[in-house]
Order: C-alpha cells, then sequence, then structure tokens
C-alpha cells in the first residue's frame, strides 16, 4: 500500500511539473501605438508567439516581432523620413525585437523582462501589462517608454522629443 502512495505521488509530481504555460495566437487587430509631444503613430504589422499562463508564470515568454517598415504616422513624408538611414534604417534594421527572459506579477497587472533591440541596439527593458481573459480569448495590454536615442534613432536635440510612449494591445485566441 505504501509503494502505491508513492506511485501515485510520483506520477502527480511529474504531472505537474510538466504542464506548460497556455501558448496563444495573436489576432489581427493588435495595435502598436507610440506617441510623444510631436509625433504619433502605429506599427501596422507584428509577428511572434506569446506563451502564457497567469498560473505559471515561470514558462511563459513573450518573442515579439515589429516590421519597421509598417510604421504609419498618418504623413507619407514623415513616414520615408523615419524609415530612413537618420532614424530606423528599415533596410539595414528591418524588425524591432522584444523577448521576454522573466514575467512577474505586480499590483496593477503583469511585467515581462526582458531585452529590447532596435537599430541594432539591445538594451533590458521592462513592460507593464495587464492580462484580460474571456473564454479562449485574451487581451494584452503594455505600456512602456523607450528613449529612442538609447537605440540610436535619431539625434539627441533633434526637434523631436526623445522618449516615446508605447502602448501596446493585442488580442489573442488560445491554441489548443
Amino acid at each position: 500500500m505504501k509503494v502505491l502512495k508513492i506511485v501515485v505521488l510520483l506520477v502527480i509530481f511529474f504531472t505537474i511539473g510538466t504542464i506548460k504555460a497556455q501558448n496563444w495566437k495573436i489576432s489581427e487587430n493588435y495595435n502598436i501605438a507610440f506617441s510623444n509631444k510631436d509625433v504619433s503613430g502605429v506599427f501596422k504589422e507584428m509577428s511572434g508567439s506569446i506563451i502564457f499562463d497567469a498560473t505559471k508564470l515561470s514558462s511563459s515568454k513573450f518573442d515579439l516581432k515589429i516590421k519597421v517598415e509598417s510604421i504609419s504616422t498618418g504623413n507619407g513624408i514623415q513616414n520615408k523620413h523615419a524609415k530612413g538611414e537618420e532614424w530606423f534604417d528599415a533596410d539595414k534594421y528591418p524588425t524591432i525585437e522584444f523577448v521576454s527572459s522573466k514575467i512577474e506579477k505586480t499590483d496593477a497587472g503583469y511585467k515581462a523582462i526582458g531585452k529590447l533591440e532596435i537599430h541594432g541596439v539591445k538594451k533590458d527593458c521592462t513592460v507593464l501589462f495587464t492580462f484580460a481573459k474571456k473564454g479562449n480569448k485574451a487581451t494584452f495590454v503594455g505600456k512602456f517608454s523607450v528613449d529612442r536615442t538609447d537605440f540610436g534613432v535619431g539625434k539627441k536635440g533633434n526637434d523631436v522629443a526623445e522618449t516615446l510612449k508605447i502602448v501596446a494591445t493585442i488580442p489573442v485566441t488560445l491554441i489548443k
């Protein structure tokens, strides 16, 4: 009887240990918006993977890529300028990427800690986010700020504010 209990406990332990966080498919109606006092806009193309389970944060991970060429400020000349060598240099650096290394619970939601790569420069970044789930659908809303000059985007004091506020709204569907 004692052996049976030990076997059952081992099976339960190994089953719990192998439970993985949930995989989510990014829906097409996401919104990656940026703004400061001088310019605002969106990036229209994003891809990547989201593995997230609020009860299994240690297995959760974000790996997201934004296509620089998809920048839209509502002004064609401004878009062309933003994609050019002085700013994002989309030909040389076609993506902006965020890869999390750790996700933690906060009082207001969660935070994803990881590396943000823009313009070929990788820096530590923390994204505060909320997660609202309804059935097999959910929405992540992340907020953070970036100093563009830390990543070599444009020059300091270039008549454009250096800090950009980023708001990413990402609806997802659970992959079963």
